[in-house]
């Protein structure tokens, strides 16, 4: 067989998106936030970009429409690096009269004092600073750098302190010591000795948090506890003898093992729940994230209306002083070329942000119009709804739907929901209507609310209760909705 390189031609058809659509679609899916830092970065990258100051944007709106944009040619053309365009009108002179304005300013910025016997800038600027200082938050510091430095204000012996430093370097992200303290002693060389080891863990385990430097949980909840406090010896037992049998909400036989009523027993178990399982995850945790929402509903003449929330986002519009230069004569094919393809990229952000203020309110003006009685009586009256129907009525594709609720809030009545929220599936029930997966988890999670604490209902009671109220589920459908809403079992919801 013989193999050999050639040429072949042939031809085919292929769907291939235009660029304006792919940054129509981009645009599309950006939530509030993203979107301003998009057109931040467009008018840095594009100065036929420049936004519409308000007062510009009142009297263009209040003129009549018959100016019109510069025509530009809407040819393709391929990028190339900015030209240097100087302005066609050079700066005026100073006046005479302003001569001595100007030797005040400089006057005063070489370090003169003003009039009134103060320098510019001298206290006013200092509170302004000290004020912003002051209502910085501090910045983030880990457990690690936490611990080391408390231990530098001890007074530990350099050997110890070098122990220390390797336990500290060894705990997790939950304050627990990863490996054991064998291993860790060994890692340092014969010098060290498993008591020296334990010492330095000692002084590793009485730092802030309490609670770090604990090999499992047991010995994590014992540290924070305080031998002064009362029933000190009662906590202490139960963490470590009946930590299970607490978990698994045996109560009786735990009561009678350490022989104590069961209302100590209910006590302790409460202050034993005060403690922190985890105390290394106060350090490190990522700031929950800032929710704007894109879009309100308000109740307007006894209906609900929906209303973009984009006041923040810059008017934009073309420059006047690049397209009078795009219509001179003497440009040089370099510069025309570039100023089109300026001009086409600053017509398609604009003509991409219009588009998503339109597909946005059209798709959330269907959704609030489904979704009416969920916003009149609250989640009980959540409706099934899937993104196709949306689409349907809309007149768009579901990928459009999907694109468009990517990442975005909407501000209620009944609080701030995501545009997912509102699509959910749904059970049949007997009557033959559609009931949402969220009432379903609603009234499930009523009907254990209203059980009887001293006898909890099983998986198959909450289900033949469900199914009375006409939704017909399975036992194991009920026992996944009951972990999603983090609800225990029967045995440990039990109450003695």
């Amino acid at each position: 067989m013989r193999l050999e390189a050639s040429l072949q031609a042939r031809q085919e058809m292929r769907l291939k998106l235009a660029p304006q659509i792919i940054q129509s679609i981009e645009i599309l899916q950006l939530p509030l936030l993203e979107l301003r830092e998009r057109i931040d970065q467009e008018l840095l990258e594009n100065p036929v970009l420049e936004v519409l100051a308000p007062e510009t944007e009142t009297e263009e709106a209040g003129q009549a429409e018959g100016e019109e944009t510069p025509a530009v040619d809407e040819e393709e053309v391929n990028p190339v690096e900015a030209p240097q365009v100087e302005p066609e009108t050079e700066a005026e002179p100073i006046k005479e009269e302003n001569y001595e304005a100007v030797e005040e300013i400089i006057s005063q910025a070489d370090g003169e004092e003003e009039p009134w016997g103060r320098r510019r800038g001298s206290s006013d600027d200092e509170d302004s600073k000290r004020a912003a200082i002051e209502n910085s938050p501090a910045p983030d510091i880990s457990l690690e750098e936490h611990l080391r430095r408390q231990l530098a204000y001890s007074e530990t012996a350099p050997a110890t302190r070098q122990i220390c430093d390797n336990i500290i370097a060894n705990l997790d992200w939950r304050g627990y010591l990863e490996h054991p303290l064998t291993d860790i002693a060994a890692s340092m060389g014969t010098d060290v000795t498993l008591p020296q080891a334990e010492e330095a863990l000692g002084i590793v385990q009485q730092l802030e948090p309490r609670g770090v430097g604990a090999r499992n949980l047991e010995e994590c909840l014992l540290l924070q506890l305080d031998a002064r406090q009362p029933g000190y010896d009662l906590l202490a037992r139960l963490i470590r003898d009946h930590f299970d049998d607490i978990l698994k909400n045996r109560y009786p036989q735990t009561a009678k093992a350490v022989g104590c009523t069961m209302e100590e027993l209910k006590a302790a178990v409460e202050e034993i729940g005060k403690l922190n399982p985890i105390p290394g995850a106060l350090f490190g945790e990522e700031p929950a994230p800032h929710v704007l929402p894109d879009l309100r509903v308000e109740m307007i003449g006894g209906e609900y209306r929906v209303i973009l929330e984009d006041s923040a986002l810059p008017s934009l519009r073309i420059c006047d002083y690049y397209a009078r230069r795009l219509q001179q004569k003497d440009l040089d094919p370099q510069t025309e070329t570039y100023l089109k393809e300026k001009f086409q990229s600053a017509r398609w952000l604009i003509d991409a942000i219009q588009q998503r203020r339109s597909t946005l309110f059209n798709i959330t003006s269907s959704i609030v119009e489904t979704q009416k009685e969920f916003l009149d009586k609250g989640p009980m009256f959540l409706r099934p709804l899937k993104m196709q129907d949306i689409a349907d009525r809309v007149g768009v594709h579901v990928s459009t739907v999907s694109r468009a609720m990517a990442g975005k809030y909407i501000q209620t009545p009944r609080g701030i929901y995501s545009l997912k929220h509102f699509f959910t599936g749904g059970v049949e029930k007997q009557d033959g209507e559609m009931e949402s997966w969220e009432v379903v988890r609603q009234k499930l999670l009523q009907v254990i609310e209203n059980e009887d604490k001293s006898a909890p209902l099983s998986d198959e009671e909450i289900a033949a209760r469900l199914l009375r109220q006409g939704i017909d589920i399975a036992r194991r459908t009920v026992s996944k909705y009951r972990k999603i809403l983090k609800i225990p079992s029967s045995r440990r919801r039990k109450k003695y």
